[in-house]
């Protein structure tokens, strides 16, 4: 077993499940776990841990994730995406100029009401549950932050069936389908989402991950030589670097006293999603090594010690 973070490109079709027992075959271990879900018709970046990696997935998941999307204006769906039912129809498409006023709406801070079809609980019951079986439970509205909203593509002035492309960057938690589904109510035609793809999360990029289809080829040695060993897979944490006598304790359970000041800023700093206060810090050995997880001062509580006596 190794304690590596492996950046994984999900195909289209597969659920995050699908990649992650993929990844258990290939490496021949079972404590594999990833960060921030994809649907199964949308591709892209999952981050995946091995082994102890699994410690980091919780922080990975806060990062904010950034998407190419591809949506269709025009028609509204019951599930916002191109695999529901289609509830309305509009042929009044707005043209670029107006898109781009809309689109600045959508900017910043919002409050987004999940769709009917996601695994969000109310009441301890998913949603999509719900939803197969025609009832239409009270969601209730959800602080997200769009950090960056940009129209890549506009409509074609003679195109039939109207689509634009966004590039979105937002905070753990975002629907991109609702976005695309909010911003046709905006524009008065609907609109649901044709294609998304996941292309970063935070500072981890997809064009740096691999293919876990077998037709790849790959191996265990093979994908491990690209993993991420635990200190390179947390760029985005402020750190602690502890001296010889407080890393051997460490080792051993005992937590050291760090005064605040000591702290490092992230290398790689990412905005939090709403509602969490801090990042987790790594605390780092006198070599740069990984030996735990702590609360943000003032606290500094040990969250997770990941190095063995």
């Amino acid at each position: 077993m190794a304690d590596l973070l492996h950046l994984v490109d999900k195909p289209e079709g597969w659920t995050s499940h699908d990649a992650v027992a993929r990844m258990r075959t290939i490496l021949g271990e079972r404590r594999v776990g990833h960060a921030g879900t994809l649907d199964p018709f949308a591709t892209g970046l999952l981050v995946v841990g091995e082994g102890k990696a699994t410690a980091l997935l919780g922080c990975a998941s806060l990062l904010p994730k950034r998407y190419h999307a591809r949506a269709r204006l025009g028609v509204a769906t019951d599930t916002q995406d191109r695999t529901g039912v289609p509830i309305r129809t509009s042929s009044e498409i707005p043209g670029p100029g107006r898109i781009e006023e809309t689109l600045a709406r959508f900017r910043g801070r919002l409050m987004q009401r999940p769709p009917l079809y996601s695994a969000v609980k109310v009441r301890g019951e998913r949603l999509y549950k719900a939803a197969r079986r025609g009832r239409d439970v009270e969601r209730e509205e959800r602080p997200v932050h769009v950090y960056d909203l940009r129209l890549m593509e506009a409509p074609l002035p003679e195109a039939s069936l109207p689509e634009i492309a966004l590039d979105v960057t937002a905070s753990r938690g975002t629907y991109i389908r609702s976005l695309a589904h909010d911003l046709g109510e905006a524009l008065g035609c609907g609109a649901h989402l044709l294609s998304l793809r996941r292309v970063a999360s935070g500072p981890f990029l997809v064009e740096d991950a691999l293919t876990p289809d077998a037709a790849s080829g790959m191996g265990a040695e093979a994908v491990r030589g690209r993993g991420l060993p635990l200190a390179q897979a947390i760029p985005h944490l402020p750190r602690v670097r502890l001296a010889a006598e407080e890393a051997a304790r460490l080792r051993h359970g005992v937590p050291p006293g760090v005064d605040p000041s000591r702290v490092e800023p992230a290398p790689a700093p990412f905005p939090l999603p709403p509602g969490e206060s801090a990042w987790p810090i790594g605390l780092l050995g006198p070599e740069g090594e990984l030996l735990a997880l702590a609360a943000a001062p003032p606290a500094m509580k040990l969250l997770r010690v990941l190095a063995a006596a």
